[in-house]
């Protein structure tokens, strides 16, 4: 596979990407609203859900850019494969951090009684197991726009981008998860119905996140391809 692009370390814009998702929400909530429900109709299908979102990254840049573009698009399976092997690593991956905690959660049990070395491995493994999800997730935070926006089916190839693109942006990223997250529950805690607008504000930070990375990587190949040329 062709890679299109040289990945470098992004300049994260925590406060921009939400503003912006904010003023896009604004512009046009009514045909936004109606292709996030398109969203979570796709979620329901199994394997689809990571699916669903990339359409919608797609079709939240077509909104953003004055293109034309159709809710009913966010059913389009011509990415499905690389996003469906995206999810089976991410179960198995998952899988594997749990195995050695459900052995250690049968053994305390059939023990009859609470087992006090146990509990003491169990409670660092687990803090571990989370760090490591966590670690995974931010360090993978580009791999659905590289698969969307840049056509890359190789999750390896996606995975050591996103690996270079996130580097010295760790705590940004995470804040930025954290702040779009605890936003994006404010319609649970206010009112449950509510989560169907603060949703779609989460997926139009990312989606500003997601495009000024993209637009970064744009800018130096334009500059490399000039320099190349003059020289």
């Amino acid at each position: 596979m062709n890679v299109n692009f040289t990945a470098k370390p992004i300049n994260f814009k925590l406060g921009e990407y939400l503003s912006k998702a904010f003023e896009l929400l604004k512009k046009d909530f009514g045909n936004i609203f109606v292709a996030f429900l398109c969203c979570l109709v796709m979620g329901i299908i199994p394997f689809c859900g990571l699916l669903g979102a990339g359409n919608f990254y797609q079709y939240l840049r077509k909104i953003n850019k004055g293109q034309q573009a159709s809710p009913g698009e966010i059913f389009n399976f011509d990415k499905f494969m690389p996003y469906f092997i995206l999810q089976l690593i991410l179960i198995g991956g998952i899988l594997v951090l749990y195995i050695p905690f459900m052995i250690m959660a049968i053994a305390q049990g059939s023990g009859g009684e609470p087992s006090t070395i146990m509990s003491v491995i169990m409670i660092p493994y687990m803090l571990i197991m989370y760090a490591a999800i966590l670690y995974f997730v931010l360090k993978g935070f580009y791999i659905p726009a590289l698969i969307t926006f840049k056509d890359v089916t190789d999750i390896k190839t996606a995975w050591n981008a996103s690996k270079i693109m996130t580097k010295d942006n760790l705590l940004s990223i995470f804040l930025f998860s954290l702040v779009v997250g605890v936003l994006s529950q404010v319609g649970v805690i206010a009112c449950g119905i509510g989560v169907l607008v603060t949703l779609p504000f989460m997926y139009a930070a990312n989606y500003f996140a997601y495009e000024d990375a993209m637009n970064q990587i744009e800018r130096d190949e334009i500059s490399e391809i000039g320099i190349q040329e003059k020289y």
